[in-house]
């Protein structure tokens, strides 16, 4: 039993038997010895080896933990998790892409009759200046021609 909590804490720890045993100041042999089964730790030993694991001494001692399938579980659930998030962020991006494109044709289509409409206004513009002018022409010609008929 507690040669098994070692283990199963130390590996739910993500702790290497170095690891461990470098936290509790013993050797790495020492850690194997007590996963093994081959010694315990004294009473000193026993008490670092809970602190270090986040665990009572109770429960070193005691029934068999078995939170290894519960990790395997754990590991499933966050894959699928993982694999939800992934799906909604691809989503996400091509909403966002679409609604990026979307605007960026309106800009475009705006952009294209504000110019369109500069290139009319200006020929009207020059148009209508054309026509004045060709007005004034003729205003100038028939007055000019009224001068000369009324001078005869």
């Amino acid at each position: 039993m507690l040669s098994d909590n070692i283990k199963s804490l130390r590996k739910n720890k993500g702790y290497t038997q170095e690891e461990l045993a470098a936290r509790i100041n013993v050797v790495r042999q020492t850690v194997s010895k007590w996963e093994k089964g081959f010694s315990v730790p004294d009473a000193e030993a026993l008490q670092r080896l809970a602190d270090v694991l986040e665990v009572d001494v109770k429960e070193l001692l005691g029934a068999p933990i078995a939170s290894e399938q519960k990790n395997d579980e754990v590991v499933e659930q966050l894959a699928r998790i993982n694999e939800q998030l992934v799906i909604k962020n691809r989503r996400a991006h091509r909403i966002w892409k679409t609604i990026g494109i979307i605007f960026a044709v309106f800009i475009g289509i705006n952009i294209l009759l504000a110019i369109l409409g500069a290139v009319l206004f200006s020929a009207n513009f020059s148009t209508s200046e054309t026509v004045e002018m060709k007005v004034e022409e003729q205003v100038v010609e028939i007055e000019a021609e009224l001068e000369a008929e009324y001078e005869e």
